[in-house]
């Protein structure tokens, strides 16, 4: 352990001490006198490492490889700075001795500009120092100011896209979090850029006016302190000054390049030679007619007829390569795609003898088909919210019911109309409507304060009043006390409400088998007793459809399955053993129902109606029920008017009748325009008051 935590506690004890250590050598350079030799070094490292800065800008394929960019840009401007204090001091303590009085490097520098005159060379120094300070530095800061504001003001608009992609379980929690990280880094980076810039700006406008206090100071100390002649000064101090901002200015010419290319960078999988190869020189037809205009230029009569003609053949040699490399790839291309196509049409000449079962497509469990305008919604690589709104309502689904719904095909169907979808179970259409997705639905829920224009349909969902209206006056819509939703919301909830209502057909024997199989993972004894010792797969799946039938959720299994083998040894009728279940679930009936609630108020029957029920029911085989149609008509009326009664009241419609007529009851008012539960006195728990709201009859 001591040796694994030793480097760990020696590295930070090298990081935490390299930052001071430089701010003081820094210090020192700028007040200590430095020998002509430490400045040639000085200098060389410092014009080398700008050539490296330069390079990896170049060789970076987005901003954020080179992140610590703009920090290198600080160091790097502090040090050049800090030389030009340090040459400053020894040109004007010992420049009258000679040209060489500030080191080699200098000399050579100032040598080969001024090449034997002065005005020249100041000249010269003063346009590097305009190319650098006006356009490159300029233009740099520019672009830095523009990418900071542009990546700050898309910085909500990301989040908000990744937070989309990890709800639609498109990218986990780690991808999200380090696509997060890096829309941080990449607005930190665009904003240190946009300050460092300053920064390089700052030290151009040094660089001119080092060099006026160093040619006049120079000029003061060689005539007045050593008095050498006006001639003789100008000679050696010009030399010296244009030589030590030479020497400055290369090295912040080059970082201030490395700071446009990086600000004017964009992400690609390529460097930027092969970016600029492959964008410039994809097609031939720029080179040839460059070289047709250089031909031109180069035959009229004045003009250097070399220079033209020379870069005119090397265009039309570049120009002939490109077209001959394009050739042969289109050529490869059609070959192999003449090779598949061979291929294809042998395949297809091959005789088959008899069917097989791969031409027989099998029937989707949950289908959905959309019209070619709606394709974006269900296309990943587009928009794509409605595959997310889909997962989202199979996860809840699943849990709320207790098995695993199936997944939803999706396809496109030109037949329909161009904004029409189609939700179909088993193949067969159960729900269908049109969309807009330039639009949104504003939903009447029943009251609102206000008109507003739009196309007027009904909510395919639950059939209320709506409209489909522009963007622009939903704000409004909603002020009014309408419901706006989009496009994917309305089909997700339409999706949603009808695997809801017919959730018992996607329960099929793949489902119940794995149900048995988590069963067995945590009571492996009751699994084993129950199938197929107990009762027969197809009669556990006959009283799991019972139960979802009913919206009775069969999440808690175990109960389930200790009730059926409680109770096979007295009954094996399906419905007598959902009957016993249901008792078994009771709690859980009444809880989904009244949320826990201690008082519980229901609808009965009217005593001569519950014992006339009582009699058909016993008289008839099969436990059934056949009532003549004008009573039938009657208690339905009845039974929806105390219905109706208990949602304006607020409370759940729950009819308590005994437990025979139940399961009778239950189906015949499956189909009543009001959501009514129907219990048993035996399902009732014995710590539940129960209060007689309304009787029917």
């Amino acid at each position: 352990m001591a040796e694994q935590t030793l480097p760990n506690v020696t590295a930070a004890v090298q990081g935490n001490l390299g930052i001071p250590l430089l701010l003081l050598t820094l210090l020192g350079m700028m007040i200590l006198p430095i020998p002509p030799f430490i400045l040639d070094t000085l200098f060389s490292f410092n014009i080398a490492l700008s050539i490296v800065v330069l390079l990896v800008s170049v060789y970076s394929l987005r901003p954020l490889d080179f992140a610590v960019f703009p920090t290198i840009l600080l160091v790097a401007t502090l040090l050049r700075l800090a030389l030009n204090v340090a040459s400053t001091r020894v040109v004007l303590l010992d420049g009258h001795t000679g040209p060489d009085a500030a080191g080699k490097v200098i000399q050579a520098f100032g040598e080969v500009v001024i090449g034997g005159n002065y005005a020249v060379g100041i000249v010269v120094f003063l346009i590097l120092m305009i190319i650098n300070f006006v356009v490159v530095t300029k233009g740099a800061g520019r672009i830095s100011e523009v990418s900071a504001r542009f990546t700050l003001d898309a910085m909500p608009g990301k989040q908000m896209a990744i937070d989309a992609d990890l709800n639609a379980g498109i990218l986990t929690q780690d991808e999200a979090k380090l696509r997060r990280e890096e829309i941080s880094s990449e607005a930190d980076f665009y904003g240190s850029m946009d300050g460092a810039s300053k920064f390089v700006r700052g030290d151009a406008v040094a660089g001119i006016l080092i060099l006026i206090m160093n040619l006049i100071g120079g000029l003061g100390v060689g005539m007045l302190q050593h008095d050498l002649e006006f001639v003789r000064a100008m000679e050696v101090y010009t030399l010296l000054t244009i030589g030590d901002g030479l020497v400055a200015q290369i090295p912040s010419l080059l970082l201030s390049t490395s700071a446009a290319i990086m600000v004017t960078r964009v992400n690609s999988e390529n460097d930027m030679g092969e970016q600029v190869f492959n964008q410039m020189f994809s097609s031939p037809k720029a080179l040839a007619v460059t070289a047709g205009i250089l031909t031109v230029m180069g035959v009229i009569p004045g003009m250097p007829h070399f220079a033209f003609l020379s870069l005119a053949v090397v265009c039309a040699a570049g120009s002939y390569y490109i077209y001959q490399k394009n050739t042969t790839s289109d050529q490869m291309l059609v070959e192999r795609e003449q090779q598949q196509a061979e291929v294809q049409a042998q395949e297809a000449q091959i005789p088959t003898s008899e069917l097989g079962w791969d031409d027989v497509a099998p029937v989707d469990i949950i289908g959905l088909e959309v019209g070619y305008r709606l394709i974006p919604m269900v296309d990943k690589n587009q928009t794509g919210e409605l595959l997310g709104r889909i997962k989202g309502i199979r996860k809840k689904l699943s849990q709320e019911i207790g098995f695993l719904i199936p997944a939803v095909h999706i396809r496109d169907n030109l037949e329909l109309q161009p904004n029409g979808y189609r939700i179909s179970l088993m193949g067969v259409t159960v729900g269908e409507s049109e969309v807009y997705s330039d639009r949104h639905l504003a939903i009447n829920p029943g009251q609102v304060f206000g008109t507003i224009e739009g196309l007027a349909v009904k909510d395919p969902a639950f059939g209320l009043d709506a409209q489909w209206i522009d963007d622009g006056i939903k704000d409004h819509a909603q002020t009014l006390g309408y419901t706006v939703v989009d496009a994917s919301t309305v089909v997700a909830t339409h999706m949603n409400q009808v695997l809801q209502k017919h959730v018992h057909e996607l329960l099929g024997h793949e489902e119940a088998q794995q149900m048995l199989d988590r069963l067995a993972r945590h009571a492996p004894k009751l699994a084993e007793i129950l199938v197929p010792e107990t009762v027969s797969m197809s009669i556990l799946l006959k009283v799991l459809k019972n139960l979802l039938l009913e919206k009775v959720p069969v999440r808690d299994f175990r109960t389930i399955a200790e009730a059926l083998v409680s109770n096979m040894a007295v009954n094996q009728d399906p419905m007598q053993l959902t009957e016993s279940v249901r008792i078994a679930l009771a709690r859980s009936i009444i809880y989904e129902i009244y949320e826990g609630a201690p008082n519980l108020p229901v609808i009965t029957l009217a005593p001569a109606m519950e014992q006339m029920l009582l009699q058909t029911v016993s008289s008839q085989l099969g436990g059934d029920m056949t009532l003549e149609p004008g009573l039938a008509e009657q208690l339905q009326r009845s039974i929806n008017e105390c219905a109706q009664g208990q949602e304006v009241k607020g409370s759940p419609a729950v009819l308590l009748v005994a437990a025979p007529l139940r399961p009778v009851l239950a189906k015949f008012v499956r189909f009543s325009a009001f959501a009514l539960h129907v219990l048993s006195y035996n399902e009732i728990p014995d710590d539940k008051q129960v209060t007689i709201e309304a009787t029917a009859g």
